[in-house]
């Protein structure tokens, strides 16, 4: 009787498992879900974004049930693991929403995670570069593993119960086409009716072609540049005698100047800078750029005004420096200028400066600077400024000076916002140390979003009054200061649907250099109204040339 109950029971499941294999089921079909109407922006990842019936799920169950029954496991298996690159690839999507404003492109994009990383580590340290670098790879390899489990999972419940699953198809079809015909929405803007993930499959199927004919049509563009066959000694002749500044303000964007929770600390530096200026006899002219970037990839925007092409992604970037094309230094060069470019964020080899035509470069090492180690903005606008002036500006009997700056104090996370101070304290940047706050680096963000806002303004505000302040310690009658931003900051900081446009402005005490650009429409002083004028960053170049020199040259191929 004993060994009777022990065999009886040996052949019984333990009363758990039916339980738990419903619940593997549930938890798998909230893991394809997710993954089916997921978003792939960060302005619509909602709890509504999540209640929607997804026409993938109706169309898998219908193939399932008229396969035969050999096929059914290896086509989950593969729907499976496409749906899992797809969820990877909105992830990433999700990630560059946030920071650069657009969706990750498979195609060309993969460099950037490198210098995201990169930036990573010299904001959080090296601990928290390899925990990015682990935590990425798990998540990327356990999604995949377990979408596609999942899927293999609940296919194999469906054709287990045939019956159930074609009257449920057969209630769910006609609700998803009502629901689309009618527009049918819970919640404003989020149709009940999905099909994101049949269309982000569409969307990368075509994507591949239309990056390699977009990249087809750039570089024929570069073959044709208007300005080439100009001479040497007609070029920018307006300017002869002048020493030209081109300073890049990192993320000055458009917003900073008009969203009321950024604006107070920049509008004001803009306003006491534009009087202070007026004090010492110099005059600003400002309109808007539009940028081909947002959120970061500055030396793209930097690419883009000085060739006068359109530089929007790393593969155009890389044609640009493989070509002849003229640009913005070039041209000063051949002009008998002294060129050169101080990037204190430049801590290795830049084999773009013999493209761009720079004579000289000064960039970290060069720089010399002595303060406190923050990371990749370690240092201060006024350093940089001051070092420029030391090395360069001050310097007796030179040629007129080119000279393109990168100031990087306003880049995120902020490290260190010091204040303006007297230009004879600045020395080597020792002087820095007692500004430091000794918190993590990226200790701002961990502080919530008035913190984020507050440093973001009060970053660009110091990179302006810096400029300011060097222009009325250092500037002469033969100055003339071009300051602009480079893209906007991250949709994380400033929102999403704020635009490509940066704030440009043109210093100087020479009127005739005012006279000249008084077609262009710009506005009087540093701070441009919401009317002023906008270009395209790649029109800069070119105006530029005509307004200062004669224009293109007639037989230009």
């Amino acid at each position: 009787m004993i060994l009777r109950r022990q065999a009886g029971t040996e052949t019984q499941p333990p009363r758990w498992r039916p339980l738990a294999a419903r619940l593997l089921t549930v938890l798998a079909a909230l893991l394809v879900l997710t993954a089916l109407v997921a978003p792939d922006t960060v302005t619509d990842l909602t709890p509504a974004a999540f209640v929607r019936l997804p026409v993938e799920a109706l169309a898998g169950v219908a193939v399932l049930l008229v396969l035969p029954a050999r096929a059914r496991r290896p086509v989950a298996a593969v729907g499976g693991a496409v749906l899992g690159l797809l969820t990877i690839l909105k992830i990433l999507d999700l990630g560059f929403s946030a920071v650069l404003a657009r969706p990750f492109d498979p195609v060309l994009d993969w460099a950037l995670l490198d210098d995201g990383l990169g930036f990573l580590g010299s904001s959080t340290g090296p601990a928290g570069q390899v925990a990015a670098v682990v935590g990425a790879a798990v998540v990327t390899i356990g999604l995949l593993v377990l979408v596609t489990l999942a899927v293999v999972r609940l296919a194999r419940v469906t054709v287990g119960h045939p019956r159930p699953a074609t009257r449920v198809l057969a209630a769910l079809t006609p609700v998803w086409v009502a629901c689309a015909v009618l527009g049918a929405q819970l919640v404003p803007g989020v149709p009940v009716a999905s099909a994101s993930a049949a269309i982000a499959a569409g969307q990368r199927a075509v994507q591949l072609p239309a990056s390699m004919l977009d990249q087809q049509a750039f570089t024929a563009a570069l073959t044709t540049d208007p300005f080439r066959g100009v001479p040497a000694d007609q070029l920018l002749t307006a300017l002869r005698g002048k020493d030209v500044v081109l300073a890049f303000v990192e993320s000055y964007g458009r917003s900073a100047l008009e969203r009321p929770e950024l604006a107070g600390p920049v509008t004001a530096a803009l306003d006491t800078g534009s009087a202070q200026l007026a004090s010492a006899g110099f005059s600003a002219r400002s309109g808007f750029l539009t940028s081909p970037v947002a959120g970061g990839s500055s030396w793209l925007a930097h690419a883009t005004l000085l060739s006068g092409m359109r530089v929007a992604n790393q593969a155009r970037h890389d044609a640009l420096m493989a070509s002849d094309r003229l640009t913005l230094v070039s041209a000063f060069a051949m002009a008998s200028w002294r060129t050169a470019a101080v990037m204190p964020g430049t801590t290795g080899e830049w084999p773009e400066a013999r493209f761009y035509g720079h004579q000289h470069v000064y960039d970290f090492p060069a720089l010399g600077y002595r303060g406190p180690d923050l990371g990749w903005a370690s240092v201060p606008d006024q350093y940089t400024m001051s070092a420029f002036e030391r090395m360069e500006h001050a310097q007796p009997d030179r040629p007129p000076l080119f000279a393109e700056i990168a100031l990087a104090s306003s880049h995120a996370p902020w490290p260190l916002i010091p204040p303006v101070i007297g230009w004879d304290q600045v020395g080597d940047g020792s002087v820095f140390r007692t500004f430091a706050t000794g918190e993590p680096r990226d200790a701002v963000w961990a502080k919530g979003t008035d913190a984020v806002h507050s440093a973001y303004s009060r970053s660009i505000a110091y990179s302006l009054g810096t400029l300011t302040s060097w222009v009325q310690n250092s500037g002469d009658d033969d100055l003339v200061l071009i300051v602009l931003g480079d893209h906007q900051a991250a949709p994380l900081i400033i929102g999403p649907d704020a635009g490509h446009d940066v704030p440009i402005s043109i210093i100087t005490r020479d009127r005739d250099v005012l006279d000249r650009i008084g077609g262009w429409g710009w506005e009087d002083g540093l701070r441009p109204s919401p009317q002023a004028p906008v270009w395209p960053m790649e029109d800069f170049r070119d105006r530029f040339f005509t307004t200062f020199g004669p224009g293109p040259a007639p037989e230009a191929h």
